[in-house]
């Protein structure tokens, strides 16, 4: 009876100490601006931004006397011009993101409507993957027409935005999901999103005033153009020596781990949907990781501040903590300081796999940057085979498209998903290396894992011997050095050896076949947020949805964002400098003068500007070779195009 009624550790009668960081009871509070109340007041004033910038923009297709125009729903803007505002981009995804995160723990997932059964409920949550793109739209539409009246359309919704979700997260939540505190820490990028349409837009908008009558560029990234291009022309083929100079060991190191950091390039500049891309990927890390440790780490508290001497009696009994009489019930105390010590274990054993996730997936995003720019370098000259397996023709398709329109998502829900994998696997085996090495040896006992060592010295001995015999043998008794190369000899004992130990190394192949698995779920757990690589084989790297995505995003930016061929329109839509007026004649010339024949024009500056262009023109197709389908010749014959670039696999 006694045992029952102390039973949950929630009802233990133990003195404990409250931790004011996880308060146990929470009080309601019903904040003067709810969520239904923002949706109802800023869903109007959205829509009726969007409804003046599509007046604003301009469509002279149809009824060009009717209104100057059909008006248009405004573009968010130009996501394949390097151009673009890439704050406000990253920004609005990042709202977006953001608030589709609170869906799977927000009881009303519509905030306009309530669900009024559990059923019901998933239904909204469908509505609401479509109302929050809607609701959001207008934030990046802002952006598109590159005017005023846009930019102070934008200003004014950023700051209603803004300055609601402040309120709201200023109050104390009416309900709070898994922790006080996941509420205000889960809208942290989306208060830094809010924060940065507020302080861009209006300066978008001086400047815009600053400029007066000016129009807009009509090119926005043409200054990146003619960096690009200025950059591509400079560069010089450097010499490399034939003598291949040796490098220590730490400088081998230092240039591996800086592989991993992306550095920018003058010159070069990563596409607005790969910013978009990786910077919904750490969005993504950031909401996972928060959602991991507030949903686990306080109900370990919990649990350890709760413990009472029955439990740990129960686990005593069941073997789980160690105890020198766990016959005579009598005094817990030094069990219940184990048994509480283990759950600290444990809550460190999470916290440090968690932080170790988060650093690897961070690490492997920056080295995924890296690879975008060596990829889309070696595409814009040309060398195709430098980055697929096989030929591939660099032009727009159905599938391309489609999977350059999900190629953000996809890398944002990658990354979540090898956050979820890695911390499992980096948690269990932090786990079983502290329960099974470092806490016997800290105590002096002896776990499974040594009673197994010990029992089985013998096996892991004979298996040592045997591979270190084979090595010692191949070294010393079946090569032989030649002049310029080894050669096999002693034939007979290699046969012989051959068949010996063919038994041992079943069992050798046993555990490399176990470490095989290991080491490839690992690599896979780890890489699996990168795109820009193929967890399969080349012969089978189509079945890799990732990489597959990752291959047909890349030809709908090279085929639609080649800087070079950029800046070839840029240098095109110049106005043509109007040459000065030629002075009079002089009429009062002598008749015999005027008979004689004037000195022909120098013919030879207009040859060399005209052998000067032809050679700037073979220069940018020699280091970029994925031009010459571009050129006027090559588009004339398709199938001299097609013959040019080889014949690529679909």
């Amino acid at each position: 009876e006694e045992l029952g009624s102390d039973w949950y550790i929630y009802e233990s009668t133990e003195p404990t100490a409250r931790d004011d960081l996880f308060p146990e009871a929470i009080p309601e509070c019903h904040p003067t601006i709810s969520p239904r109340l923002y949706h109802t007041v800023m869903a109007p004033i959205s829509l009726a931004v969007i409804l003046a910038l599509s007046f604003l923009v301009k469509r002279r297709r149809l009824r060009r006397s009717c209104w100057n125009g059909v008006p248009g729903l405004p573009s968010p803007m130009d996501l394949l011009d390097a151009g673009g505002s890439r704050p406000v981009a990253a920004a609005s995804f990042s709202l977006l993101f953001s608030s589709l995160c609170q869906l799977l723990l927000q009881p009303e997932p519509l905030p306009l409507v309530s669900p009024a059964s559990p059923g019901a409920r998933e239904l909204w949550k469908i509505l609401a993957l479509l109302y929050y793109p809607v609701f959001y739209f207008p934030l990046l539409g802002c952006a598109g027409p590159r005017h005023r009246l846009g930019y102070a359309g934008g200003t004014l919704l950023a700051w209603g935005h803004c300055g609601a979700q402040l309120a709201l997260r200023l109050h104390v939540p009416v309900c709070p999901q898994l922790h006080p505190l996941y509420p205000a820490l889960s809208h942290v990028p989306s208060l830094l999103s809010l924060a940065l349409l507020s302080l861009w837009y209006p300066a978008l908008l001086i400047r815009s005033l600053s400029r007066g009558n000016a129009p807009e560029p009509q090119i926005p990234g043409k200054s990146y153009y003619k960096r690009y291009l200025k950059a591509v022309l400079s560069r010089r083929g450097q010499q490399g020596s034939s003598a291949k100079i040796e490098e220590s060991l730490w400088c081998r190191i230092r240039s591996y781990l800086s592989s991993y950091i992306y550095i920018p390039e003058e010159g070069f500049q990563i596409p607005l949907m790969l910013v978009v891309s990786v910077t919904m990927a750490v969005i993504a890390v950031y909401q996972v990781s928060l959602l991991l440790l507030l949903a686990v780490v306080p109900a370990l508290r919990v649990v350890r501040a709760g413990l009472s001497r029955d439990v740990v009696l129960l686990l005593v009994q069941f073997g789980l903590v160690p105890s020198a009489r766990p016959a005579l019930p009598g005094d817990l105390e030094q069990e219940l300081g184990t048994a509480r010590s283990y759950l600290w274990a444990l809550e460190v054993c999470y916290i440090c796999s968690l932080a170790l996730c988060c650093l690897l997936t961070c690490t492997m995003l920056l080295r995924t940057l890296a690879m975008h720019r060596s990829n889309l370098r070696a595409l814009y000259q040309g060398s195709v085979l430098d980055v697929f397996s096989q030929a591939r023709i660099l032009r727009p398709s159905r599938e391309a498209v489609v999977c350059w329109i999900g190629f953000s998502g996809f890398q944002a829900a990658f990354a979540c998903l090898g956050l979820l994998i890695q911390q499992v696997i980096f948690f269990l085996c932090s786990v079983a290396f502290t329960f099974l090495v470092v806490i016997p040896l800290q105590s002096g006992t002896s776990s499974l894992l040594f009673r197994i060592l010990r029992n089985m010295w013998p096996f892991w001995l004979t298996l040592v011997v045997a591979v270190l015999l084979q090595h010692l043998l191949a070294r010393f008794q079946f090569l032989e050095q030649h002049s310029l190369q080894k050669e096999l000899t002693n034939r007979r004992a290699l046969y012989i050896v051959t068949f010996l130990l063919f038994p041992i190394n079943v069992l050798v192949g046993v555990l490399a076949g176990v470490w095989r698995v290991v080491i490839s779920g690992l690599y896979n757990a780890v890489h699996l947020c990168r795109l820009d690589i193929s967890l399969l084989h080349r012969g089978v790297e189509t079945f890799d949805p990732g990489y597959h995505s990752y291959c047909h995003y890349l030809k709908v930016e090279v085929s639609q964002c080649h800087p070079l061929l950029k800046a070839f329109c840029c240098l095109l839509l110049q106005p043509g400098q109007t040459e000065p007026p030629a002075p009079p004649r002089d009429t009062n010339l002598e008749e015999g003068l005027q008979l004689m024949h004037p000195k022909p024009p120098a013919a030879g500056k207009a040859r060399l500007r005209r052998l000067r262009a032809r050679w700037f023109v073979a220069y940018t197709l020699l280091r970029n070779p994925s031009l010459t389908a571009s050129r006027k010749t090559a588009l004339a014959n398709p199938a001299a195009n097609g013959a040019q670039l080889g014949v690529p696999s679909p």
